[in-house]
């Protein structure tokens, strides 16, 4: 009997048999088709394998079976499939056989081997404690378009030895087997390259997701966040963070550490603001090479503490000329490995992610430019046209004023008017200084908002906030002060003035001054008067003054503090 494989149209393979010179016996010729048509139409090629020794075993009549598939040197099984061996006898023989002794004779000599006792056999080395006895033995080759792809080997035939017979059956189903491999593989190879043009069309869907986030406007940092979640999500880990681009450093000068700027997923091991060395860290040889890596186990050193983070991704964030950060994803411990053709996919989503990302900031420094030119617009109306008018609308009243003078009541009504008018004044100089300030991020106005609405968020007081003057004009080290004392005023007047309003008021002008009124029944003399000290020292070490007195008219109390200032040139 000879039997070769032929390909088919969709390129896998078919038995052909010629039966002219048929050496089995007639009545095992039906079950060594039978047989041979099990093996071959499985795509499994672990369940092909699995079914080849189980089939062997049968026809042949021996206890045991087994399959060893050799490695890619062609000099040891990589891996070795069996039959007959019940599951405690194979936990206690330990690892599996690895092509040596008689197992290795048909490695060297890839040619049909049939013994009536494998021990008498040169190359036998015998077996482990607890392997069970066996005695005949027949070994063949399976050969895969003329390369040994590993041996088919069947010990202790139930009836006695093995015969010519049984050995020609088991060469006949070893070509059949050789079809099935072949088919297996072809199979795993198309689902592979399936699967790899999915993960790959995965890939570049979640780069059209964040182009067209940023497209649609989202700012860079939810850009950021976004493109970590998907790279989690893609590559199978638990979280993803990105950090800082690690800075070029001379020879022998220590790197700085990266800041995290994003996490996901991974909020108590890297959180936002983590700085990480980069002493013998991967993440300055992905820098330094513009190349992703993947480690077995990340080690970093995240706050001046060592942290284990388990298997991981890392990806440049590649720009046009710079890198822009670190991509990390920490990875499952039983994530699939990733292959060149992964790494190559996540390789190109950061570049994708990096140049959006810069388009993103593009986009973003672009539309403050426009709105900080409309400011300017807004501010220079405001100074030349609108104060003009007040100006002149307050010159005209008070030129009125003179010829009124036997009319006290409408002196005192135009008075007011005239008040009124400087008060407005003073609150559009104030529009106009937050418009020019408004471009360089939050100020000392913001700052003391946000202070006041946090200390009064719980109490049923909601105390105003007055400002006047070049407010976010002040220093960074005289604005710590201003906040200071107001949290200070405004902290006294909730918890033991017991009135209904609180009024802060700052104005800048050639000094800084700061009011904090109520309308309550003022300070016990009871309460510790430290809190107030430390604003009469803040105010004096600055050249000022500080002090508390009775409101008047009226009952509450009245925290005053000022110091000189010099705006900057």
């Amino acid at each position: 009997m000879t039997i070769v494989h032929e390909p088919c149209r969709e390129g896998e393979s078919e038995i052909v048999v010629d039966t002219e010179d048929v050496t089995v016996t007639p009545d095992r010729v039906g079950p060594l088709f039978s047989s041979m048509i099990a093996v071959t139409e499985g795509l499994d090629l672990d369940t092909t394998l699995r079914r080849l020794v189980e089939t062997a075993t049968d026809l042949v009549g021996a206890r045991y079976g087994a399959l060893g598939v050799l490695d890619a040197q062609g000099q040891g099984l990589a891996r070795f499939v069996h039959t007959g061996l019940d599951e405690a006898t194979r936990r206690r023989l330990g690892e599996l056989p690895r092509g040596r002794g008689l197992l290795g004779e048909l490695i060297r000599h890839p040619e049909p081997l049939r013994l009536t006792d494998l021990h008498e056999h040169p190359s036998s080395v015998g077996f482990p404690p607890g392997h069970p006895p066996m005695t005949s033995f027949l070994g063949v080759p399976i050969r895969v378009r003329g390369e040994v792809f590993g041996n088919l080997y069947l010990t202790d035939k139930r009836d006695g030895a093995f015969t010519a017979d049984d050995e020609q059956v088991a060469v006949s189903l070893a070509a059949a087997a050789a079809v099935a491999v072949e088919n297996a593989r072809l199979h795993q190879d198309t689902q592979r390259l399936v699967a790899e043009a999915q993960r790959r069309q995965r890939w570049l869907e979640a780069s059209g997701e964040i182009t067209t986030q940023v497209l649609a406007g989202a700012d860079p940092g939810e850009a950021l966040v976004l493109a970590a979640e998907r790279a989690a999500e893609l590559a199978d880990g638990v979280g993803a963070a990105i950090t800082t681009p690690p800075a070029d450093v001379v020879d022998g000068d220590v790197a700085p550490p990266v800041r995290v700027t994003v996490s996901v997923g991974l909020e108590h091991r890297l959180p936002v603001g983590a700085r990480i060395g980069l002493a013998a860290s991967p993440l300055a040889a992905v820098a330094r090479t513009r190349l992703p890596r993947v480690t077995d186990q990340l080690a970093l050193e995240v706050d001046g503490q060592a942290q284990r983070l388990g298997p991981a991704l890392l990806v440049p964030l590649d720009g046009t000329e710079t890198i822009t950060g670190v991509l990390v994803v920490v990875r499952r411990p039983e994530a699939t490995a990733i292959d060149d053709e992964g790494l190559s996919a996540a390789a190109s989503f950061a570049d994708q992610a990096a140049l959006v990302l810069r388009l993103a900031e593009s986009q973003q420094a672009r539309r403050q430019l426009d709105v900080a030119t409309d400011r300017e617009r807004i501010a220079a109306d405001l100074h030349d046209h609108v104060l003009q008018r007040l100006f002149a609308l307050g010159l005209g009243l008070q030129a009125t004023q003179a010829r009124l003078r036997g009319h006290p009541d409408a002196v005192g009504r135009v008075n007011e008017a005239v008040d009124q008018i400087d008060s407005i004044v003073r609150d559009i100089r104030t529009s106009i200084f937050d418009l020019h300030a408004a471009g360089a991020g939050p100020g000392l106005g913001g700052r003391l908002r946000a202070a006041v609405a946090e200390m009064s968020a719980h109490v049923a007081v909601e105390p105003v906030v007055r400002l006047s003057g070049p407010v976010d004009g002040v220093s960074e080290e005289l604005a710590v002060q201003v906040e200071a004392v107001v949290r200070e005023g405004v902290s006294n007047a909730l918890r033991h003035g017991g009135g209904r309003s609180v009024v802060v008021t700052v104005s800048v002008d050639e000094i800084v001054a700061v009011d904090v009124s109520d309308d309550g029944v003022g300070i016990p003399e009871t309460v510790a008067r430290s809190g107030l000290a430390n604003v009469t020292a803040r105010a004096r070490a600055l050249g000022g003054d500080a002090s508390v007195t009775r409101r008047t008219p009226g009952p509450g109390t009245r925290l005053s503090w000022w110091v000189p200032f010099t705006p900057a040139c």
